[in-house]
């Protein structure tokens, strides 16, 4: 079979031009193909969040969604 060579941009141009169930098709195999790697970057940073709430003397697990969502914005404030 031969080959072609396409930019990125011919290629997101292609893909625009494709139905829908064919958009999603791509959109599904590119999310399989990631999936492990964006698992292990969600577990890294639930890991870090959690050492990070440790370090400030709080247990995560036992925050409440709000209390949670106050920390993160305090370390995201927070001068270097």
């Amino acid at each position: 079979m031969p080959s072609i060579t396409l930019s990125n941009e011919q290629v997101v141009e292609l893909v625009k031009q494709l139905p829908q169930e064919q958009k999603i098709e791509i959109f599904r195999f590119l999310l399989i193909s990631q999936w492990q790697e964006w698992q292990d970057l969600s577990s890294y940073g639930a890991d870090k969040v959690k050492l990070a709430a440790k370090d400030r003397g709080y247990d995560w697990e036992k925050m409440s969604e709000a209390e949670r969502e106050e920390f993160i914005d305090e370390v995201l404030h927070e001068a270097p």
